[in-house]
């Protein structure tokens, strides 16, 4: 019980340190009344929005709810079918808690931070991180919190059973699937809100009327800045908390199964995790500046944070599984490679991704040729980009399994994921610095303070890719785990014992249904933000041509109606993309179930592969080309390639627009996609 209690105890502070952050946030300064006024239209829209988005998410998760009860109830039992269903709501509620404090936070931090701007980058750096550091720590103490909270319960509630504690560590699969099904709607639907109110606001305000990023006159901008929020901060934070906790039930469900089903081995993996939030909370108080270096700044707290985890990674290794495992140290090692991953993923996507290396270079030089240059040498380099992260990953699967098995594969994910506090810091760091920037310009402060803003800003795009990067590194290998839990549950479960050979033809129809959810879920999305964009763009189309007094200044437009527009739109259409990845296994189990009584499991399996495999190159490429794109169009307004207003900036204008579903929708929709699919398969295995 010790191992659970001090999982829990690292949990509760982490949530404390957050909330201690949120309180000193919330004393300092506001700024002026315009800006008070601003940030409070945005905390409007991002509420309003929230509060629309999971009231349709709760409609599905009851009818979920009642369907896990039923029918897991009738192929098993009652109790078993309470307890999942139980789990499930739990993990959706966490989830949700998670993505909704800390996005509140956030868009309270982000006016505190263009006023600390007025005295300097150091200040308005040490409020954005702290803002950002309320989510990454609500998100690991959650989550934690929720997966070590219920197993606990479990373990006391449940009876008995000759296999020690499986069936508890079986009961949080429902867990699992409440944050995944959550993730898949925050991550759709904050993806499609965000880049049909920024593509709105971009393609008539700056590229038709000719007004500046942020201008307070375009009708977009409060849309536009919400979406921020709701998209990078609630969207990110919902997605790695669902990759967090089903991470950890994976690696227990592999320990259990695989190693030992002792207290000791099953919640070793949550010790990592509690290890690592330890971690995050002294790697946080590390965010001074030297040399005015944003970004080493940032990549210092986390490599202090990695440092610590690591050093106390081996006592915990040793003490735990000593007597259960071979070689203790091997499992030690899995676990310095699952850190090593996080830090080779983290430096390929800011290669590619950067204004500092040649990729994003490369497409700034291209847009001096046209729109059409530019988008083909974006292309290019997303496509590229995937081959390194892809190897970093095998490597990565290939060197933990060779130290220890399956299992060692488990702690590699789940030491790469422990880090996700610190990494959604620097993420949810993005979007603050950016409503900062818009706020400085709305509010028209000194240029000083608005050069402040740009240069955390300008980092705050770097750290949103990164993240990015990492969020897909993350579900490729905790992936691989989850496909390894459902081959030994349906031989645990059921019985079954099936080698999954590619020349079985049932497999490889899998393999075909499987690779084809991700470009479908890609399609759905970008099709989305394109009617959800269209329709802002005529919004504010409507709104310069009918009110010439707002291109003047001297009358203000209105924004709640693109705010509505955008909000409506897309809790509309996130809804079928997002239950996708939920229908396609149970149609496949279906179908296979009809057609011979061995085909169904086989066709899953080959459903699972196919989609861990497309999933990781269509977001690897969607996510690398959209960052791209995006510094591309920065460095040329930096003053390159002939600066603002020029022939360059205008493709450059372009390629982003495009990149922007790409990177903040299509492409991180990805993550969780390959997570349901796989999670929902784990509660189908009764039904085999």
């Amino acid at each position: 019980m010790t191992s659970v209690l001090f999982a829990l105890v690292c949990s509760i502070l982490g949530i404390a340190m957050g909330l201690v952050f949120t309180r000193k946030i919330s004393a300092m300064p506001a700024g002026d009344e315009k800006m008070t006024s601003i940030a409070a239209a945005i905390q409007e829209g991002a509420s309003a929005y929230l509060t629309r988005q999971y009231k349709a998410i709760a409609i599905v998760g009851i009818i979920v709810t009642i369907a896990i009860f039923v029918f897991i109830g009738l192929v098993e039992d009652f109790a078993h079918g309470a307890f999942q269903a139980i789990g499930f709501i739990i993990g959706a509620v966490l989830s949700a808690l998670a993505g909704f404090i800390g996005m509140n936070v956030s868009v309270r931090a982000n006016v505190r931070v263009a006023a600390a701007a007025r005295e300097g980058l150091q200040s308005a750096h040490k409020v954005a991180f702290m803002g950002g550091a309320v989510t990454g720590l609500l998100v690991v103490g959650l989550g934690l919190l929720g997966v070590a909270g219920y197993y606990f319960i479990l373990t006391l509630v449940m009876p008995a059973s000759s296999h020690g504690h499986e069936a508890a560590v079986i009961s949080l699969i429902g867990l699992a699937f409440g944050s995944s099904l959550i993730s898949m709607f925050a991550r759709l639907g904050g993806g499609i809100y965000t880049k049909a109110a920024d593509v709105g606001a971009d393609l008539v305000g700056k590229v038709e009327a000719g007004i500046p990023e942020d201008d307070p006159r375009n009708p977009a901008v409060i849309a536009d800045n919400v979406g921020d929020n709701v998209g990078d901060c609630a969207g990110m934070a919902a997605d790695l908390f669902e990759t967090y906790a089903v991470t950890a039930i994976a690696a227990m469900l592999i320990a259990a199964f695989m190693v030992s089903d002792s207290f000791s081995v099953v919640t070793y993996p949550l010790v990592l995790g509690g290890i690592s939030i330890l971690g995050s909370i002294i790697g946080s108080f590390y965010t001074k500046l030297t040399n005015d270096n944003v970004m080493g700044s940032l990549y210092k707290s986390l490599a202090i944070s990695a440092i610590i985890s690591a050093i106390l990674f081996y006592p915990a290794t040793t003490m735990m599984l000593e007597g259960f495992v071979e070689n203790p140290l091997n499992v030690f090692f899995c676990a310095i490679i699952g850190l090593a991953v996080t830090g080779l993923i983290f430096y390929i996507t800011e290669y590619y991704t950067s204004t500092a290396y040649g990729p994003v270079k490369k497409i700034a030089a291209a847009s001096e040729s046209g729109s059409a240059t530019n988008i083909i040498a974006g292309l290019a380099i997303g496509l590229q980009s995937t081959a390194p992260v892809v190897m970093v990953i095998v490597m990565g699967i290939i060197f933990s399994y060779m130290l220890a098995g399956v299992f060692g594969v488990a702690i590699a994910a789940m030491s790469l994921l422990s880090m996700a506090g610190m990494i959604v810091t620097l993420d949810a760091y993005g979007p603050i610095t950016d409503n900062a920037g818009g706020i400085a310009e709305m509010s028209e402060l000194d240029a000083n303070v608005r050069n402040v803003t740009d240069k955390l800003d300008a980092v705050g795009n770097t750290t949103k890719a990164v993240t990015k990067g990492y969020a897909i590194g993350s579900a490729g290998l905790a992936s691989i785990v989850l496909f390894s839990a459902y081959k030994v549950d349906l031989e645990r479960i059921k019985g079954i014992t099936m080698e999954f050979l590619l020349s079985d033809p049932f497999v490889i129809a899998g393999l075909f249904i499987g690779g084809m959810v991700p470009f479908l879920v890609g399609a759905y999305a970008m099709e989305a933000v394109g009617k959800a964009a269209g329709a802002v763009i005529e919004e504010v189309r409507r709104q310069f041509r009918n009110n010439p007094k707002i291109m003047q200044g001297t009358e203000k437009p209105d924004y709640y109606q693109c705010v509505n527009i955008v909000t409506g739109e897309a809790i509309k259409q996130m809804i079928i993309p997002a239950l996708l990845p939920v229908l396609v296994p149970i149609l496949a189990v279906i179908i296979g179930t009809m057609i011979a009584p061995d085909a169904a499991p086989k066709i899953l399996a080959g459903v699972l592969i196919g989609c861990i495999v497309t999933g990781i190159f269509v977001a690897v490429s969607l996510c690398n080309s959209g960052g791209a794109w995006d510094n591309a169009k920065k460095y040329i307004e930096d003053g390159h390639h002939g600066g603002k207003g020029s022939e360059a900036h205008k493709a450059a204008v372009t390629g982003d627009t495009v990149g922007d579903p790409y990177k903040d929708t299509a492409g991180p929709a990805i993550n969780p996609v390959i997570k349901v699919i796989n999670v929902v398969a784990l509660l189908l295995i009764p039904f085999l």
